[in-house]
C-alpha cells in the first residue's frame, strides 16, 4: 500500500498555500471589476455532459476522462473542464431568461483529466475561467481576452505571447473542413493513428497533432482564414480592432484550432515566453461556442470563455523572479509564565481573536524563553508577556519585536491599543 499522493497529484504546503490565496484574490478583484460572478459546479457530472459538450472525438473524451458507474448504474465523470459544467448549470437554471445580458460568470475548480505527469501537466489540476454568454458582440470576445491578459498582468507577467484566430462560423467551419479532408486524405497512411480517425471525425484536430507536426502535408493544409465568409472575416476584424483600441497586442496563427469540440469564431492562446519555463508554453486558451449550449438541452445562446491553469501561473511567476506578497508575519504570540497565567492566556486569546486580531500561544509547556523562540519563529509582530504579577495589577507586556520596545498596557485597553498599532495609527494611553 502505497501512502503517498497519487500519481499526477501533489499537495499544497502551507507556506506555499498563501502565494495561492495572493493570486485567487487578486483574481477574484479583477473580476469583480469587470463585473463577473462567481458559479461553483459539482465535482463530477453525468457523463454525457462532456460527450455532447466537449466532443466525442475530443482526446478528452477518448482519453483522459474519469469515468465511474454509481450503485445505481449512473455513468458520472470527474470534470476534465470547466465550461461544459458551467453551461450546463446556464441551461438548467435557465438563465437565459435573465433580465440582464450577458451573464459574466468566473469559477475556480479542480479539473481531472488521465495523462502522463509531466511538468506543468497533472492528473488533478486547479483552473480558474470565465464564461460569458447571452451576446454575440465581437466586444464580448475582446473583453474575456483583456481581463485574462489583465490577471497576467497585474501578477507581473512580462515575457507573454497572445496568439489568435477565427474557426469561423457553421458555413465556414464546414468548408474548411470539407478542404482539409480533401487535402489530408492522400497522405492517410502516413499519419498518426489518431489522425486518420480525426479525418473523418474532426479534421481540424489533425492540425493540433504533435506527432504529425512535421509532416510535409501540415506545412500546405488549407488555412481557416482561407474559408472564412463575409460576416466571419468582418467579425474577426472587429474583435482585432477591440484588441488594438486596448493596447493589447496579437499575433494571429491559423492553425490555432483549441483542443475542443464547441469553438467557433474566436480562438486564443496566451503563452509564457520566459527563459526556462518549459517546453509545454501554454498558459490559458478559450474562444466562442456558440452552439453549446443547443447540445445540452438549451436555447440558442452565444457564449466565450476561457480556463487558465493556476500550477501553470504560478510557474510563470517563478520563472520570471516574481516574489508574491504573502504576509507570513503572526499578529500577537502570548507567553505565559506561572499556571494562573495558562488560564487567563486562553480567554485573552479568545477574545484578541474575536477582535479580528491573529494570535497564537504555546501549547507544549515550555519555558519562558521557548516561547520567545516559538514567537520569533512565528514572526511575531508582538509579544504579550503575561505572569502572576500582571494579573495582579490587571496590565500585561506589549514587547514590540521590531524595535524591541515594551510597555505595559492595562488588560481593559488591550484590544483598542493593538488595533491601533496593527492599523498603523498612533494610540494614546
Amino acid at each position: 500500500m502505497s501512502m503517498k499522493a497519487p500519481r499526477g497529484t501533489a499537495d499544497v504546503l502551507p507556506e506555499d498555500a498563501a502565494k495561492w490565496q495572493f493570486v485567487e484574490n487578486t483574481i477574484k478583484d479583477i473580476c469583480r471589476r469587470y463585473h463577473f460572478n462567481e458559479i461553483r459546479t459539482p465535482l463530477f457530472e453525468h457523463t454525457e455532459v462532456f460527450q455532447r459538450g466537449v466532443g466525442d472525438a475530443t482526446d478528452i473524451v477518448q482519453k483522459e476522462m474519469y469515468t465511474f458507474e454509481d450503485r445505481g448504474g449512473r455513468s458520472l465523470t470527474l470534470r476534465p473542464e470547466g465550461t461544459a459544467p458551467v453551461v450546463r448549470s446556464y441551461v438548467e437554471h435557465k438563465m437565459h431568461g435573465n433580465a440582464s445580458q450577458p451573464v459574466k460568470l468566473y469559477y475556480f475548480a479542480e479539473m481531472f483529466r488521465y495523462e502522463r505527469p509531466q511538468k506543468g501537466r497533472m492528473r488533478q489540476l486547479n483552473q480558474f475561467g470565465v464564461e460569458a454568454m447571452g451576446s454575440a458582440d465581437p466586444a464580448i470576445d475582446a473583453e474575456v481576452i483583456d481581463l485574462a491578459m489583465s490577471v497576467y498582468r497585474e501578477l507581473g507577467l512580462t515575457s507573454l505571447k497572445l496568439v489568435i484566430n477565427s474557426l469561423g462560423d457553421q458555413e465556414s467551419r464546414e468548408n474548411h473542413r470539407q478542404a482539409l479532408v480533401d487535402h489530408f486524405t492522400p497522405h492517410k497512411d502516413e499519419l498518426c493513428s489518431d489522425c486518420r480517425t480525426r479525418l473523418t471525425q474532426n479534421p481540424l484536430r489533425i492540425l493540433d497533432c504533435k506527432k504529425d507536426n512535421d509532416h510535409p502535408a501540415m506545412k500546405t493544409a488549407p488555412s481557416v482564414l482561407g474559408y472564412l465568409n463575409e460576416a466571419s472575416t468582418l467579425y474577426f476584424e472587429k474583435v482585432k480592432n477591440y484588441l488594438t483600441l486596448m493596447g493589447i497586442d496579437y499575433e494571429v496563427d491559423p492553425n490555432l484550432v483549441r483542443g475542443l469540440d464547441y469553438y467557433n469564431h474566436t480562438a486564443f492562446e496566451i503563452m509564457s515566453e520566459a527563459e526556462g519555463f518549459g517546453a509545454i508554453t501554454t498558459l490559458a486558451g478559450g474562444g466562442r461556442y456558440n452552439g453549446l449550449a443547443e447540445e445540452l438541452g438549451g436555447p440558442a445562446t452565444p457564449g466565450i470563455g476561457f480556463g487558465m491553469g493556476l500550477e501553470r501561473l504560478l510557474m510563470a511567476l517563478d520563472a520570471e523572479h516574481i516574489d508574491i506578497p504573502a504576509d507570513k508575519d503572526l499578529d500577537c504570540f502570548l507567553v505565559t509564565v506561572g499556571d494562573e497565567a495558562e488560564k487567563v492566556s486562553v480567554q485573552l486569546a479568545h477574545e484578541l481573536r474575536n477582535s479580528g486580531i491573529q494570535v497564537d500561544r504555546d501549547y507544549q509547556g515550555r519555558k519562558t524563553k521557548a516561547q520567545f523562540k516559538a514567537a520569533d519563529r512565528y514572526q511575531a509582530k508582538y509579544v504579550l508577556v503575561l505572569g502572576e504579577s500582571e494579573i495582579e495589577q490587571q496590565i500585561i507586556n506589549v514587547k514590540e519585536m521590531k524595535t524591541g520596545t515594551q510597555e505595559e498596557i492595562p488588560l481593559v485597553k488591550l484590544v483598542d491599543y493593538l488595533q491601533g498599532k496593527l492599523s498603523g495609527g498612533n494610540v494614546n494611553e
